[in-house]
């Protein structure tokens, strides 16, 4: 069919959101993430804490495994319908080992005689594993949410002074290419104030102050990356138990509005 003016047609965002969480350890990324509706856990590190029970295809330990169990779900006669790689930063090393096992060498720094050449390599990895994903929300209806662990780096502004800013802990390469698939990149941390014990000295001892409650940044700034296709709020509170019942009604048209009470099979 020939394409013209009067093919043109209004579109709206209407396939399930794929999310990356990340923050410091024990923020409650994987509990987040068991929030969402009938998920399933791809987890290549094992982290959850004692109290959460989930559906997991237990600890993946090769990249080799994390491809099979994509395939399980793609082929496969399921109900769930979110997918959950926890975590990417351990995936990442999955990764590095396969890159390092095609080229027979024992670091992936010394992959096809260095250069940089094994982060170009793992490249190709990376993008099966999103196939694979894109596969289960085109093509089975299934949310993608990605737990990446925060590593904390410095940036060299040349119009301030150098400060520092919390960052997924991946390698920019990898960092890069699923900043480009995902609808929301979401930070999970708690607010933090600094307060002097005397505010008229300058010099009297600083401490760090803030309460327990979790919130979700979806907002860049720089002291942290973040975003979203979503048109959310800046920052979301997120008491345990209603993370995703907060985030649900940014998402488009037919996601579901809440976790259901009965599980998958």
């Amino acid at each position: 069919m020939a394409i013209d003016l009067s093919s043109l047609r209004k579109v709206r965002a209407d396939q399930p959101p794929r999310l990356l969480i990340y923050g410091p350890e024990k923020m409650g990324k994987t509990t987040l993430a068991s929030e969402f509706p009938a998920p399933v856990f791809l987890q290549t590190e094992m982290g959850q804490s004692g109290d959460l029970e989930l559906d997991s295809f237990g600890h993946l330990t090769s990249y080799e495994a994390v491809d099979e169990a994509l395939v399980a779900l793609s082929t496969g006669d399921h109900s769930f319908q979110t997918v959950v790689l926890d975590s990417i930063s351990a995936l990442q090393s999955l990764i590095w080992k396969r890159v390092c096992a095609d080229g027979s060498v024992s670091n992936i720094e010394q992959y096809d005689k260095g250069f940089g050449k094994g982060y170009v390599a793992a490249d190709n990895y990376w993008h099966e594993v999103i196939s694979a994903l894109n596969y289960l929300r085109n093509e089975r209806g299934m949310m993608i949410v990605l737990i990446g662990h925060a590593i904390i780096g410095k940036f060299d502004d040349p119009e301030t002074e150098t400060y520092s800013t919390y960052g997924v802990d991946l390698h920019k390469r990898a960092e890069a290419i699923l900043k480009r698939e995902v609808d929301g990149i979401l930070l999970v941390k708690k607010e933090v104030t600094i307060k002097r014990d005397d505010p008229k000295k300058t010099d009297s001892r600083v401490r760090a102050d803030g309460g327990d409650t979790r919130w979700i940044y979806t907002e860049g700034k720089p002291a942290f990356t973040a975003g979203n296709r979503y048109n959310m709020p800046p920052r979301i509170m997120y008491p345990k138990g209603q993370g995703y019942a907060a985030l649900a009604p940014f998402f488009p048209a037919g996601t579901p509005a809440q976790q259901p009470t009965a599980a998958a099979a």
